[in-house]
């Protein structure tokens, strides 16, 4: 097969499967790794697709993703009341990580001056807690994604493979009993599941919409969360938990 060839079918094979790993294109195509890695780099200069950690993603793939704008008045309250509450699980002195979810940024803005370390990806909630003198903020640096206002990308993963924190609160797109954690992008759940990987404790903050969904990434199944953070939760999930000895809180919302 000609080079020109194969980078077509690897393009059409982007975009057919919105991701695929550089391991799975050297199977298909029969060449090496590092081969099928050339490959990547130029097709992402032709602005064909995007790179990603141990493989491309579709273009459309990375568009499909909500901008912050969107995401900063969907179910606000709910989001707002879950923040309230996920904030006095924090002790003065600890570090923690926060995602680039809108729930984390009503975090930010809920938490109090003291002495604590935020490492985040998210631009948002860096310059909330810029206003606040005894809070020190770690950015991830990385790529920027300007619809969801964060970083992401290889730089930004391996950043946060240098620190350890004691809890780790993030979001998702989706939650379901099979396909666990789930996000449409796939930058924003390999960063999400790094944050995971370096925290003692991961708390999850869904408002109930996310349950019964599943979307394109996974990010770790639901066993790996020790708290589940929303609004409602039906018997269905809280037998779940409790089987997998999973905290839960259920907040009230005011409207």
């Amino acid at each position: 097969m000609l080079v020109a060839e194969r980078q077509k079918k690897i393009v059409e094979l982007v975009n057919e499967r919105l991701s695929i790993r550089v391991t799975e294109l050297s199977k298909i195509f029969s060449v090496t790794e590092e081969t099928i890695r050339r490959d990547l780099e130029k097709l992402e200069k032709e602005k064909l697709l995007l790179r990603s950690h141990g493989g491309a993603i579709s273009i459309a793939d990375e568009q499909s993703e909500i901008s912050y704008t969107e995401r900063e008045i969907t179910n606000a309250a709910e989001k707002r009341a879950i923040a309230v509450e996920a904030v006095k699980r924090i002790q003065p002195g600890e570090y923690i990580v926060l995602d680039a979810s809108t729930t984390a940024w009503y975090m930010a803005k809920e938490l109090p001056d003291q002495p604590l370390t935020v490492i985040t990806n998210s631009i948002k909630v860096c310059l909330e807690l810029s206003k606040k003198e005894h809070i020190k903020v770690i950015s991830t640096g990385g790529m920027l994604s300007p619809k969801s206002l964060s970083y992401v990308g290889p730089l930004a993963e391996r950043s946060l493979t240098m620190y350890h924190v004691h809890k780790a609160f993030l979001s998702c797109k989706g939650v379901d009993l099979k396909g666990g954690l789930t996000d449409s992008n796939e930058w924003q759940a390999l960063l999400k599941r790094q944050m995971m990987a370096i925290a003692d404790e991961t708390i999850l903050m869904v408002d109930s919409t996310k349950f019964d969904s599943q979307t394109f990434v996974q990010i770790a199944p639901l066993a790996d969360v020790d708290c589940v953070m929303t609004d409602h939760l039906d018997e269905t999930y809280r037998a779940t938990l409790l089987e997998h000895a999973i905290e839960y809180e259920v907040v009230p919302v005011l409207k």
